[in-house]
């Protein structure tokens, strides 16, 4: 169903590695919940994005690689869609990955000066991956990441060593947990990380 007056623009954003033996339809069958989202019938006739500056959902066959840089207007229920849409990226993926999903606010007025309301955009990381112990390790990277990126203004890369080493045990912890509550077997969740709300406006990807 077309999304008329729709409180915000939802914009998918990342790149997940498939395993070889992964076909087309495989595909569909993971991204169901995004392509009926859009009111579609099949995920090419929802590929294309909102926007056309950006590329929607294409399938790089020869690389393996499903990229997405794609908009679709909706609501607060799409978190749940896109959970389920990272359910099924589980069971094609062949290593973890992230996915940045933004929320605009349609209906916010950056040029309003008489409006006290605050734009209700938000943005959080999903990741997918083949196993809890794939996910785990592309959480682990982008927390090193980030966490290094920050700590860089004040003091050089070679010094943070033991803070690289703390996330390293952080995420060893969570592992052996998981492993020890017997969850390995469980289909690892797809949406990770909190969300953030309000604050200043995330310009879209722009390619």
């Amino acid at each position: 169903m077309t999304r008329y007056n729709a409180p915000f623009e939802i914009h998918v954003h990342g790149d997940v590695l498939l395993r070889d033996d992964v076909v087309f339809s495989q595909i569909q069958d993971a991204l169901k919940p995004l392509w009926q989202y859009a009111g579609a019938r099949s995920l090419a006739a929802a590929a294309g994005s909102a926007y056309e500056d950006e590329p929607g959902i294409r399938f790089d066959a020869a690389e393996h690689l499903l990229q997405m840089c794609w908009t679709v207007p909706g609501d607060e229920d799409f978190r749940q869609v896109i959970e389920e849409a990272c359910m099924g990226l589980n069971e094609i993926a062949a290593a973890g990955a992230p996915l940045e999903v933004s929320f605009y606010d349609t209906e916010y007025d950056e040029e309003d000066e008489s409006s006290e309301d605050e734009a209700r955009d938000d943005f959080i990381m999903c990741f997918v991956g083949p196993t809890p112990a794939a996910i785990m390790q592309v959480q682990r990277d982008l927390l090193v990441q980030d966490v290094v990126h920050v700590m860089e203004r004040h003091f050089d890369a070679a010094e943070l060593g033991g803070v690289v080493g703390a996330i390293d045990k952080l995420f060893t912890e969570r592992f052996d947990a998981l492993v020890s509550s017997m969850q390995l077997g469980r289909p690892p969740r797809g949406h990770g990380g909190p969300s953030g709300h309000g604050g200043s406006r995330k310009p879209r990807h722009l390619h």
